[in-house]
Formats: C-alpha cells, structure tokens, sequence
C-alpha cells in the first residue's frame, strides 16, 4: 500500500509523474470529477490549518468525492482509543487519510499498518504536500526547478526538512540563510549527505546572490514555544533585500505570514510575490497525490 509521508520515500519519476498529473487537473478540472466517486477522505487535524484543510477538502469534492473531517478529541485519537486501534476502524468506512499532527513518529507508525493510505498534512518534522506544491509553483512561474537557484531565509523547520529531501533528488542550488544560532545546532543534521548544491550562510547577501527564488516561513513554528525569534530580527524579507537576488526573483511563503516579521506587507502584496498562486496550487497536487495513492 502506497503512502505520502516524506519526499525522501519517492524517486524521481515518482514526483514527476504526481507534478504532471497536478499540471493536468489544473489544465483540464472537468476530466477528473468522477475519478473519486463513492470514495471517502477522511482528515484529522491536530493541529491548525487553514489552507491544507480547504484544498483537500474541496479539491477532493471536486474530484467527485466525500470528505469527512474527525475532531481528534472528540474522537479520542490515542486517548480514549490507542492511534492503531482508530485507524484500523476507520479503514472499515473511509478509502484515505489525511493527519496533521505535532508527532511524525506516529505518522510513520500508522502508515506500517498499511490499512489505509496515510497523507502527511503537516508534521513537527516534515511538510511533504506544502513542498511539492511549492516545486509546481515554481515549474509554473519561473522553469525547471533542476535549472535554478532557490534561497530560504530563515528556521531550519518542518518545511525546510522537505525542501532539504527535494534538493537531495533535485541536485538544484540550494541556500540556506541562517543565522549563526541556528546554524549551530542543526549544521550536522543538514549535511547528513555529501551534496555540492547546498550552501550555507547568515549573510543575506552571500545567500540571495544568483537567486531565482527567495523563500521563507515564519519564524518560529505553530505551537512552538521558543525565545528564538531574536536570533532573526535581522532577517525580514523586504524589497530592499530581493535587489541582492536576480532581477526577475519570486518571492515565496507557505504562509500564515507574519507580516511585517519575517516579511514586509509591501513585499508580500508585490508583483515578486507568488504567495497566493502557491496557495492556489495545494489543491492540484493534492488532488495528483491522493490519485497516485487511490
């Protein structure tokens, strides 16, 4: 049985073949509104959202299915009931499951049941939905991702790790801008591989050099109680800061932005920024992965 945990559980093709058929639906919607007919998605959302929680749950409608979401107490996911226990019951009236939660450990553990397919909406380690969207995104606006430079200003988080496993396969130019505390703790856990096309600095001008693409998230992470927002004070994204990338760079955020944080209001409303095309997008590769799973 087939899952969507991690980038770094496909190959190549494997992504290719979901970003082709996200490329399709987009292009041709009506041809694929009874591809889940009489099927159920079922979501269980641990944490908030927002957009990972519409896109799938319109875009498996339009698709010609149900969607049902499960309020994880009112469920007791792992409290009134063990994690295995809920999800071997529920494989009994729905064909596919998204889950958001703060524990990756459990996504893995439930996905080995293989009772059903298990979608990663967004864990405390990974964000695989949010990255290859991000990828279509950037095929769509600017080229071939293998041909370009992309810099990411900021935390090394849950979307950073995916972006990282994207690169692994992708070999494009990777920068990496963070600052010198955070760099400390996490360098070794970066270059677990040998790879020439990451490269890692705190200087934002080093960084955005040659840079097609500038993308950032907020800086500390939903739920996340930390003091490590002063670390980043000098590394808000303004248009002033795009000048040192290329002339024609995108600007990208998987958003809920801190406006005016990490990123200036300006910028984020601007012509550069891609932020609403990328949320946009969630949906359509959505759609190719629960498809490639069904």
């Amino acid at each position: 049985m087939k899952h969507f945990v991690d980038i770094s559980d496909f190959n190549i093709n494997q992504l290719d073949s979901i970003i082709m058929k996200a490329k399709q639906i987009k292009k041709n919607p009506k041809k694929y509104t009874n591809k889940c007919k009489y099927k159920t998605l079922g979501m269980v959302f641990q944490k908030n959202s927002t957009r990972t929680r519409v896109s799938f749950n319109v875009g498996f409608q339009k698709l010609g299915g149900y969607s049902i979401e499960l309020n994880s107490d009112t469920i007791g996911f792992g409290k009134r009931e063990s994690y295995e226990d809920i999800i071997k019951t529920l494989s009994q009236f729905i064909d596919i499951l998204v889950l958001r939660n703060d524990n990756h450990k459990i996504i893995n553990r439930l996905k080995n049941l293989n009772v059903l397919p298990i979608i990663n909406g967004l864990s405390d380690y990974s964000h695989p939905c949010q990255i290859l969207s991000d990828m279509f995104t950037i095929n769509e606006k600017i080229g071939d991702i293998k041909n370009k430079t992309i810099s990411w200003i900021g935390d090394y988080n849950n979307v950073l790790r995916s972006l990282i496993e994207l690169q692994n396969l992708y070999k494009f130019q990777l920068n990496l801008v963070l600052p010198k505390e955070i760099l400390k703790i996490n360098k070794n856990k970066i270059f677990k591989k040998n790879n020439k096309n990451i490269m890692i600095t705190n200087n934002i001008k080093d960084g955005l050099k040659f840079s097609d693409c500038v993308m950032t998230d907020t800086w500390v992470s939903m739920g996340e109680k930390s003091t490590k927002r002063k670390y980043f004070k000098n590394y808000k994204i303004n248009s002033d800061v795009m000048k040192n990338a290329s002339r024609e760079a995108i600007f990208m955020h998987c958003l809920p932005a801190n406006r005016d944080e990490e990123v200036s209001s300006e910028l984020l409303d601007s012509k550069k920024s891609v932020v609403w095309q990328q949320a946009q997008n969630r949906m359509f590769v959505q759609q190719a992965i629960i498809l490639s799973l069904m």
